[in-house]
């Protein structure tokens, strides 16, 4: 990922998706809780909107975050929680095992090969029977389809940013070699910049590292 890409944005747009959890965050938080975790790593944590809420449960949160920008925002919200500043590809930045993954709108701006490795990345860091929760655009977004087509389902429509779209049998794929507990798709309201108010169309898939 483009980093100065991400620091423009933070630098101009501050908080860009508010305070407000996503949905996915709170059904996550659920899950999370119920099944005994105690921390949490949160891969492109951007300017701590979900490092905030997760702390807010009790959670021991870490959260890596490729953007300088947002981490500034991050640490003044809440200097407890621990920041790693990178890329996620570039995981790991701790001998640390974490119970619990959530990662929301980030393995979706990768190709192919890099959401192999990101995902492996994300799964060595998590104990045996850990839990991780990942949210991803869904072929049912609007701007699904526009754009130059780099692979399969994945477009171009901002030059040098591709997005790929999954189906729920694409998302299930990158997961079948561990227990797929949940997947579903939801409606996600977001209010910034120039698009104004409008919704997404994610993914979001559950699963126990095997």
């Amino acid at each position: 990922m483009n980093n100065n890409y991400w620091d423009e944005r933070f630098l101009k747009e501050g908080k860009i998706w508010g305070n407000s959890p996503s949905k996915t965050a709170i059904h996550a938080k659920e899950l999370f809780l119920k099944n005994g975790a105690k921390n949490i790593l949160i891969p492109g944590s951007g300017y701590g909107r979900h490092t905030d809420f997760f702390a807010s449960a009790g959670l021991e949160v870490s959260g890596i975050e490729i953007s300088e920008e947002a981490l500034k925002i991050a640490r003044e919200s809440n200097s407890k929680i621990r920041y790693y500043s990178g890329s996620v590809l570039d995981m790991p930045f701790s001998n640390e095992i974490y119970d619990s993954i959530y990662c929301f709108n980030v393995v979706h701006l990768f190709r192919k090969n890099e959401r192999e490795l990101f995902l492996q990345k994300c799964f060595n860091q998590t104990k045996e029977k850990g839990f991780l929760f990942f949210v991803v655009f869904s072929d049912k977004e609007s701007s699904f389809g526009k754009g130059a087509e780099v692979e399969r389902n994945t477009f171009e429509s901002k030059p040098g940013r591709p997005v790929h779209y999954f189906t729920e049998e694409d998302l299930k794929e990158h997961f079948k070699n561990h227990k797929i507990i949940e997947t579903g798709l939801v409606e996600d309201p977001e209010n910034h910049g120039e698009e104004g108010s409008h919704i997404h169309l994610v993914r979001y898939i559950f699963v126990q590292k095997h």
